[in-house]
C-alpha cells in the first residue's frame, strides 16, 4: 500500500512538465482584490477581507492544499482563538471560549458549519474532506442576524471552487506516516456562453493516533478511510449567475472520528474523585499514545452521504435576488469497538443522521446608493432516525442476561423558520452605520425509547426480546429575535475601524426520557426533561490597518455576556446517559492582534496573539454519590470564577516563509509555523471536576519546490514536530477515556496543474 501511494505522488511529478498555470477563481464578484487581500462573502455578499467590519479569517484554496488542511480540525493551527478537536460524537468547536459538546441529534453545536453557504446540522460533518476549495472563512463571534441560530460562537464556511468557462485540470497527492494519504483529482471543462462543468474526487486515509502493545486479536482498522466526489455545473450567463453541485462520500473507517486511550495515561486515577480536579501526570508521547486494552472487536463503518445544492443569483440592477437551497442525507451503518473500564464493548449504530433540507431567499437592494442592505426568509428541516445498541459487558449493567441496551429515535425532528434584514447607511462615503434583526421560530421533537435487548424471552424481564426501559417523547418550541448594530469608518490611506453590538442564540432541547404522567415509564419533571436556549451578547471594537504595502495590522477587543450556557453531565438513570442543563452565567473578555510583515519580496512574517478570559460567573453543579448507609448524598461545587472549556488565556501564533527564486523561473519556499498555547480545562460534571491540559507548543515546517508558472510543486512537510499529544476530550466513569489529538506527522506532497 505504501508503494502504491508513493507511486501516485511520483506519477504526479512525472506528469508535471507540460502543465499550464491557471489563475484562481474569485467567483462572479465585481470586487477587485488588492495586493495581499482576498474576496470574502462573510456578509452574504462579496467584499474585500480588509474592508469587512467583522472579525474573520480567510484561507485561500492554494494555501489549503500546501499547508495540509484536509478537514476543519487543521484550522486550529491557522486561525486565532479557534479550536477544533475530535471527540466521541464528532468535532468539538470552540471559538473565543464559546463551545458545546451537546452534539447528538437532539442538540446543536454553538458554532455553525456551512458548506457553500448552507448550514450543516451535525458536527460529524466537520471531518468531511476539504478538497478543491476556493477558500474557507471563519467568522469569530455571534452571527445571529445573517446566519441565524446556533452561531453564538461563530461560523465556519467552506466554499467549493466554482465551474469556469475554460479547461483546467489538476492532480494533488500526499503520503506520510500513520499511512496518511490525501489524493485529489480535478477537471473543469468550459461549455461556452460563460458556463462550465467541474468534477473533483478525493481519497483520504489515516491510521489511529493510538499505538497498541503486544499481539492483537483483531486489527483496529483505519481512523479515516473516505472517498468523496463532487460534480458542479454553472457559471454566468446574462444577468444570471448560478451553480448546482452534487456530492457523495463513503467512509469505511473504524466508525469513529477520534482516537482514544484510557484516562490513566494522563491523570492520577486516585485523584479522579467527586469534588476535586484530577492531577495531570504527564509522560512521554509514547506513553500517552499507548492503548493498554487490546481490541477484541473489529470496528468498521460503511457510512454514506449524499447531497445536492443550488445557488442562483439574478442581478436586476437596483436589486439582486438570491436563492440558496440544498438537501443532504447521511446513512449510518457502523460497529464501534468501544473500550470501557470493564472491558471491550461492541456498539452498533444504524439509521439516518441526518436527512436535512434548507432554503433561503435573499433580496439585496440599494447598490451604489447610500442606503443599501438585504432581507430574506429561511427554512430548515432536519429528520434523524437512528438506533444505537451497546453490547456486553456494558449491557450487564442493566441486567446480567441482557445482550445489549441502547436508545433509538424514530424520528427526531427539528425545524427552523426565520425572517431577517440588515441595512447599512453611508453617512459619508467612508463612514457607515449598520443595523440588522432576525426573528427565528424553532421546533424540536422526538419519539423513541431507551431499551434492553435479550437473547430469548425466558431471560428477559418483560416477556419480550426488547424491553422498553424508558420512553423518549418530547416536543418544544423556541422563538427568538437576534440583532446587530455597528458602525465603521474606512480611513483613507490607513484602514478600517469598526465597533458593534450583536446577539447570538442557540436553541434549547430535551434530555432522554419523558414527563411524569405522559406514559407508563415517564418519570421526569419538566425541569429535568427540558433545557432552555443559550444566549450571548457581544460587544466588539476593532481595526484593520494597512500601515504600508509591507505591514498590515489587525486588532480586536471584545466582551461577551453569556447566559444559560448549556452544559453536559454524565449520569446513570436508569442506564448511563448524558444530560444537558443550563449553567447560569459566564463572561468572556479578550483581545486579538494579527500582523503581516513583508520586509522584502521574498520574506513573509505572520504573527498573532490572543488573550481570552472566559469564566463562569454564576454556576453551581451537584451530583449524587453513594454513602456508607446504602443511600445517596448530594455533593455540590461552585464553579463561579472557574474557566470555561477549551479556553486557553494566551495563544501565540507565528509563521515565517522565505522564497528562493531560481534561475529557471521556479522557486523554493521554506516555511515554519508555530502555535504556543497556555493551558486549558475540560469540565467533567460527573465528578464535579476539571481536567487540565498543560501549556504546549506545536510547530510545522515545509520545504516546497514550485516549478515555473507554478505548473507543479513538490513539498516535504512535518507537522507537530514536538510530538505533543494533547487532550481533545476526557471522561470518567465506565468510559474513563481521553480522546487525543494528532501526533507528529511527516511526509511528502506533490501537485500538478494542466
Amino acid at each position: 500500500m505504501k508503494l502504491v501511494h508513493m507511486a501516485c505522488v511520483a506519477s504526479i511529478i512525472a506528469l508535471s512538465s507540460p502543465a499550464l498555470a491557471q489563475d484562481a477563481s474569485t467567483g462572479s464578484s465585481s470586487v477587485s482584490p488588492q495586493d495581499g487581500d482576498i474576496i470574502v462573502t462573510a456578509l452574504r455578499q462579496s467584499t474585500l477581507l480588509s474592508k469587512t467590519p467583522i472579525t474573520l479569517s480567510a484561507i485561500g484554496g492554494d494555501d489549503i492544499k500546501t499547508t495540509g488542511i484536509t478537514d476543519a480540525r487543521r484550522l486550529t493551527e491557522f486561525v486565532p482563538n479557534v479550536s477544533l478537536t475530535s471527540g466521541s460524537n464528532g468535532v468539538l468547536v470552540s471559538i473565543r471560549g464559546v463551545s458545546s459538546s451537546d452534539v447528538a441529534e437532539k442538540g446543536d453545536p454553538s458554532a455553525a458549519f456551512l458548506l457553500d453557504g448552507i448550514y450543516i446540522a451535525r458536527p460529524q460533518s466537520l471531518t468531511a474532506a476539504y478538497y478543491d476549495l476556493e477558500r474557507v472563512e471563519v467568522l469569530r463571534g455571534p452571527q445571529g442576524t445573517l446566519y441565524g441560530r446556533n452561531t453564538t460562537a461563530g461560523v465556519i464556511n467552506a466554499i467549493s471552487a466554482r465551474p469556469k468557462d475554460t479547461f483546467e485540470a489538476s492532480l494533488d497527492g500526499s503520503y506520510g506516516n500513520l499511512n496518511t494519504t490525501n489524493d485529489t483529482a480535478m477537471v473543469n471543462v468550459g461549455l461556452g456562453n460563460g458556463l462550465g462543468i467541474r468534477a473533483a474526487v478525493n481519497y483520504q486515509r489515516q491510521d489511529p493516533y493510538f499505538t497498541l502493545s503486544g499481539p492483537q486479536t483483531v486489527k483496529s482498522g483505519p481512523l479515516r478511510d473516505t472517498l468523496s466526489a463532487r460534480l458542479s455545473f454553472g457559471g454566468t450567463t446574462g444577468n444570471l449567475s448560478f451553480v448546482i453541485r452534487g456530492e457523495y462520500s463513503q467512509s469505511k473507517a473504524i466508525a469513529t472520528s477520534a482516537s482514544y486511550v484510557t484516562l490513566d495515561n494522563f491523570y492520577d486515577m486516585s485523584t479522579v474523585t467527586v469534588g476535586r480536579d484530577p492531577v495531570f501526570i504527564g509522560g512521554s508521547a509514547k506513553e500517552r499514545r499507548l492503548l493498554k486494552f487490546s481490541p477484541t472487536i473489529q470496528g468498521r463503518s460503511n457510512n454514506k452521504t449524499y447531497s445536492i445544492m443550488g445557488e442562483f443569483v439574478y442581478d436586476a440592477g437596483p436589486v439582486e435576488l438570491t436563492y440558496l437551497g440544498g438537501y443532504r442525507r447521511t446513512e449510518l451503518d457502523a460497529t464501534y469497538n468501544t473500550i470501557f473500564v470493564i472491558g471491550n464493548n461492541q456498539t452498533d449504530q444504524d439509521g439516518t443522521l441526518p436527512e436535512q433540507q434548507s432554503h433561503e431567499l435573499r433580496l439585496a437592494f440599494g447598490k451604489d446608493s447610500p442606503l443599501h442592505g438585504q432581507a430574506g426568509i429561511y427554512y430548515f428541516r432536519e429528520k434523524t432516525t437512528i438506533e444505537t445498541v451497546l453490547g456486553q459487558p456494558l449491557a450487564g449493567f442493566v441486567s446480567p442476561t441482557a445482550s445489549g441496551f441502547g436508545i433509538y429515535s424514530r424520528p427526531s425532528l427539528s425545524s427552523s423558520r426565520a425572517a431577517f434584514g440588515q441595512i447599512t447607511y453611508d453617512i459619508t462615503p467612508d463612514l457607515h452605520v449598520t443595523g440588522g434583526i432576525r426573528y427565528t421560530d424553532d421546533k424540536k421533537s422526538w419519539q423513541g425509547a431507551q431499551f434492553a435487548d435479550f437473547p430469548d424471552v425466558a431471560s428477559s424481564f418483560c416477556g419480550q426480546l426488547r424491553c422498553v426501559l424508558a420512553e423518549n417523547n418530547a416536543a418544544r418550541r423556541f422563538k427568538k429575535a437576534t440583532w446587530r448594530a455597528g458602525i465603521d469608518y474606512d480611513a483613507p490611506n490607513l484602514g478600517l475601524f469598526y465597533a458593534s453590538v450583536s446577539t447570538g442564540y442557540k436553541a434549547g432541547s430535551f434530555n432522554p426520557g419523558c414527563e411524569v404522567g405522559t406514559g407508563p415509564t415517564c418519570g421526569l419533571t419538566t425541569d429535568q426533561l427540558y433545557y432552555e436556549p443559550e444566549t450571548l451578547t457581544a460587544y466588539e471594537v476593532g481595526a484593520k490597518l494597512r500601515i504600508s504595502d509591507a505591514f498590515r495590522f489587525n486588532i480586536a477587543a471584545f466582551h461577551y455576556d453569556y447566559n444559560n450556557l448549556q452544559v453536559n453531565q454524565a449520569v446513570i438513570r436508569p442506564t448511563p446517559m448524558t444530560l444537558t442543563s443550563n449553567a447560569a452565567k459566564a463572561k468572556i473578555d479578550g483581545v486579538e492582534v494579527e500582523a503581516t510583515l513583508k520586509p522584502s519580496r521574498n520574506d513573509t512574517v505572520n504573527l498573532s496573539y490572543s488573550y481570552t478570559d472566559a469564566r463562569y460567573t454564576s454556576f453551581v453543579a451537584s451530583v449524587l454519590v453513594p454513602n456508607a448507609l446504602g443511600g445517596q448524598d448530594r455533593v455540590t461545587r461552585n464553579f463561579s470564577g472557574l474557566p470555561l472549556d477549551r479556553a486557553p488565556k494566551h495563544i501565540v501564533m507565528a509563521s515565517y516563509t522565505h522564497a528562493f527564486p531560481l534561475a529557471n523561473g521556479g522557486q523554493v519556499d521554506a516555511g515554519v509555523r508555530t502555535r504556543l498555547s497556555s493551558g486549558y480545562y475540560l469540565a467533567d460534571l460527573a465528578i464535579l471536576g476539571q481536567y487540565r491540559q498543560p501549556s504546549y507548543t506545536k510547530s510545522d515546517v515545509t520545504l516546497t519546490y514550485n516549478a515555473p508558472d507554478k505548473r507543479y510543486y513538490v513539498q516535504a512537510f512535518a507537522q507537530n514536530i514536538e510530538n505533543e499529544i494533547t487532550i481533545a476530550q476526557a471522561t470518567s466513569g465506565l468510559g474513563a477515556l481521553v480522546y487525543i489529538e494528532e501526533p507528529r506527522t511527516y511526509g511528502v506532497r506533490a501537485g500538478v496543474k494542466f
